[in-house]
């Protein structure tokens, strides 16, 4: 097994640290985030930081970059309120990954990968077309991480919109049907597949 210390992680070449504490974490939800701006510009972007924070009320987190320079999901979501989280599944994996890309504010990620706008409801923000849970959420708060100048965001979902046929009786969304990916790192992709569900569980007699 290598042995790492923290100076040993300081002192590696820049890239190599990167994707080693980016994949040291685990796997990690893979989502797209739709938002737009006030003037109808669309974006979407790939993130790797989507967290559940709590179901009642039904909230959810995501970290973004520090905003030293731009970064139009943040920007759009502080100004109007609101975006959508969209699960990357299989077949859209490279175009996903595509958004990435910095391009400006004025040119949309819709424009430049296969991916589609779904506007519903006259939810403000877009959903991307054809993903099988699409999430409206309205911006409630935010928390600076003062050791790296990241942001959690945390919205409120006000929309949810799934796929029937991964949608069990119980509430369970099954995303091995849905070929929902994570992210391995920043730029692998893995497509799970369940074998296990085991019941709630409570404290065993003695």
């Amino acid at each position: 097994m290598v042995a790492l210390t923290r100076t040993d992680i300081d002192n590696m070449d820049t890239l190599y640290r990167i994707n080693l504490i980016n994949s040291c974490s685990g796997y990690k939800s893979a989502n797209l985030i739709g938002t737009q701006s006030n003037d109808g510009f669309t974006n979407v972007a790939v993130f790797s930081s989507v967290i559940h924070l709590g179901s009642n009320p039904p909230v959810l987190g995501f970290i973004t970059r520090p905003d030293t320079v731009p970064r139009d999901t943040y920007e759009n979501i502080k100004k109007t309120g609101f975006y959508t989280i969209n699960h990357i599944y299989q077949e859209i994996t490279e175009d996903a990954h595509h958004t990435s890309a910095k391009y400006p504010k004025e040119v949309s990620e819709f424009d430049k990968t296969n991916l589609e706008t779904s506007f519903k409801d006259n939810f403000f923000a877009p959903f991307v077309k054809n993903c099988h849970v699409q999430i409206g959420l309205r911006y409630v708060e935010e928390y600076n991480i003062q050791v790296n100048g990241t942001i959690l965001v945390i919205g409120e979902i006000e929309k949810l919109y799934i796929n029937d046929s991964i949608l069990e009786t119980d509430g369970f969304i099954n995303l091995a049907k849905a070929k929902t990916a994570t992210i391995n790192g920043l730029d692998g992709y893995t497509i799970p597949q369940q074998s296990i569900r085991y019941p709630y569980q409570r404290p065993k007699s003695t």
